[in-house]
Order: C-alpha cells, then structure tokens, then sequence
C-alpha cells in the first residue's frame, strides 16, 4: 500500500452528487452566539425531516455578515426544510440564498439566486 491508496474512492457512486444550499446573510451581533443558535436549530430541523446536513458557517472578522452552508441529496428539501425557522429569524430578513442543484450532462451546475422574505 502506498500513500495514493489512501486516498483513493472505491465506491462506485459519483464523487459530488451532493447538492447545496449556500445562505449570505448581514449578521452585524456582537458574538456568534444568535448564529450558534440559529445553527443547533437548523441541524435539528435537518435530522428530523433527514433532509442534509449543516456543514458549517464562514464569517466576517467584524461580524457584520457571513455564509451558511447546507449540503443534501436536494436543494429543493433542503430548502423547505429550514425555510420556516430562516422565516423566524430577524437577522436572516433579505438573506440571499443560492440552492445548487445537480450537474447537468456537460459538468455546468444549475444554479439559482433569490432573497429571503
């Protein structure tokens, strides 16, 4: 065995069939702990509906704004699924979110925008 069959991928299913749900939203707190919040919400809602997974949160030194980032089987489930507890969360208003979906046949992934309301 060498250093290369570590890494290698025996599974036979395609290596990013996973789609996304990318949020960009204006936080502007004081600490992370509203976003911390927000995100222990999320992964519950996730579970329960077995809609994805939360992978994560990417923010500004100042706090001022930041990324969510979901990944699942659809964009589309993930969505609904956090759809309402985005809905109920102040600093969520005019979040944009960009759902990604699966790779069309020559690599392009469809891609769509839209804000929070």
């Amino acid at each position: 065995m060498n250093i290369a069959d570590l890494f290698k991928n025996d599974s036979n299913e395609p290596e990013d069939t996973r789609q996304s749900v990318v949020i960009y939203f204006n936080y502007g707190e004081k600490s992370l702990e509203k976003l911390h919040e927000l995100e222990s919400k999320l992964r519950i809602v996730l579970y329960n509906e077995g809609a994805g997974e939360l992978e994560g949160h990417q923010m500004a030194l100042d706090l001022l704004d930041g990324f969510l980032y979901l990944y699942g089987d659809s964009a589309e489930a993930l969505f609904k699924a956090i759809r309402p507890t985005l809905l109920a969360t102040p600093f969520m208003k005019n979040a944009e979110i960009r759902p990604r979906f699966k790779k069309l046949e020559n690599d392009d992934v469809s891609e769509i925008e839209f804000v929070l309301e």
